[in-house]
C-alpha cells in the first residue's frame, strides 16, 4: 500500500498508512521468527524420529533442541509483550507542565531541577525540548513551567511521570542543617492534533496584558503576555515567554488544546477506571508518586517500590533504569488484566 501511487500522492492517507506499518511491522518480524524456531524444532524432531537418519546428525540435532525450545520460549515472550493493547498516544509529543506545590522557594528549586532531569533525559534521547510558558523566581527556580517536547514515542517514555514529586533536602538558606520536605506536581498530556480538538471562536476569551517576571528584555514594555480562557470548561492559559503577542497566543492555544484533549481521554477512561486502578499507568495527579532524599542519595518509586542509590545520576538526565522498569510493570498489569 505504502508503493501505491494513489496513497503516495496522498500525504494525510500516506501518513495513516505509515503508522500502521510501524505498528504491525515489530508484530510480523516476530511471528515470522517464531514461525522460524517453530520450524527448525519440528525438522529437528522428525530427525530424531527417523531410524534412517546418520548418527552424527541426530547428535547435532538433539544438541540444538534445547537451544532452540528456548528461544521459542523467548520469542513467545516478546510477541505477548507485542500483541497487548497499545497506546494510541504513545507517539506523540507531550506537553510537559511542572508546579511548585508545597515548600515555598525550596519547591521552586526542586522544580527547577525536575525541569532540567527532564530536559536532559530528552536530550540524551535525541528529543526537542520547547519551554512554552514559565513563571520563575529570583533565586533560579520556577513556580510553574510549561514544555513541548518532541521526537519519536515521546509520550510512551514521559507517560508515568505524572503525579506529586516529593524532595527531601537541606535548603541552601537553612542554618541548622534541618532536613526539608517540599512537592511538586508534573502533569505529562499527549499533544494534541488539530483534528483531535474542535475549538470554536466563541468558547474562548482572549486578554493580553504586560508580562512580568524575573527578566527578559520585553518583560513590562510591551502588551505580549497573552491569557486564553475556555468558557465551557473553565481551563486557562497563560503564556508570556515569546517576544510577540502572535507567538504567545499560538503557544497557549497549542498548550489549551492538550489540556482539553486530555480532559476528553481522562472522562473517557474513567468508565475503565477501576480496572486501571493501581496500574502504574493511571495517571492520577494527586498521588505522590516518587521521593528524592538527597542526604541518602536514594530515589525511591513509590508505584512499584524501586529504590535507587543513584540521585544524581538519574537528576543528571538518566533516567532509563527508572523508566524502563515502571514500563515493565506496566506491561505486567496489562498481561494480567487481559489474562495473557
Amino acid at each position: 500500500m505504502l508503493a501505491d501511487p494513489d496513497i503516495t500522492s496522498n500525504p494525510g492517507k500516506y501518513t495513516e498508512i505509515s503508522r500502521e506499518f510501524a505498528e504491525v511491522d515489530p508484530v510480523a518480524s516476530e511471528a515470522e521468527q517464531y514461525q522460524k524456531i517453530e520450524r527448525q524444532i519440528h525438522d529437528n524432531e522428525e530427525l530424531l524420529g527417523d531410524s534412517a537418519c546418520d548418527a552424527e546428525l541426530k547428535e547435532l540435532a538433539e544438541l540444538e533442541l534445547p537451544e532452540l525450545k528456548q528461544a521459542l520460549q523467548e520469542s513467545s515472550e516478546r510477541l505477548r509483550l507485542l500483541l497487548l493493547p497499545k497506546d494510541p498516544n504513545d507517539n506523540r509529543n507531550v506537553i510537559l507542565e511542572i508546579r511548585a506545590g508545597t515548600g515555598g522557594d525550596e519547591a521552586a528549586l526542586f522544580a527547577a531541577d525536575l525541569f532540567r532531569m527532564y530536559s536532559r533525559y530528552a536530550e540524551r534521547m535525541g528529543y526537542r525540548v520547547e519551554v512554552l510558558s514559565s513563571n520563575g523566581t529570583d533565586i533560579g527556580g520556577y513556580k510553574e513551567i510549561v514544555a513541548q517536547i518532541s521526537g519519536q514515542g515521546v509520550f510512551s517514555r514521559f507517560k508515568f511521570e505524572s503525579g506529586v514529586h516529593r524532595v527531601q533536602r537541606v535548603p541552601s538558606t537553612e542554618t541548622q542543617g534541618r532536613i526539608h520536605t517540599s512537592a511538586c506536581t508534573v502533569a505529562i498530556l499527549p499533544e494534541a492534533e488539530d483534528v483531535d480538538i474542535d475549538i470554536r471562536p466563541e468558547d474562548i476569551r482572549i486578554d493580553v496584558y504586560r508580562a512580568s517576571g524575573a527578566g527578559g528584555q520585553h518583560v513590562n514594555k510591551t502588551e505580549s503576555a497573552v491569557r486564553i480562557t475556555h468558557t465551557p470548561s473553565g481551563i486557562v492559559v497563560t503564556c508570556q515567554d515569546q517576544s510577540s503577542q502572535h507567538k504567545n497566543k499560538a503557544q497557549a492555544m497549542k498548550v489549551l488544546q492538550a489540556r482539553l484533549f486530555d480532559k476528553e481521554q481522562s472522562e473517557a477512561d474513567s468508565e475503565r477506571a477501576a480496572a486501571r486502578k493501581g496500574m502504574v499507568g493511571s495517571g492520577d495527579r494527586s498521588e505522590r508518586i516518587r521521593t528524592y532524599n538527597f542526604p541518602q542519595g536514594r530515589i525511591t518509586d513509590h508505584r512499584i517500590n524501586l529504590t535507587l542509590y543513584k540521585l544524581e545520576q538519574v537528576l543528571g538526565g538518566d533516567m532509563d533504569e527508572l523508566l524502563d522498569a515502571l514500563l515493565t510493570r506496566h506491561q505486567a498489569d496489562l498481561l494480567a488484566t487481559h489474562g495473557v
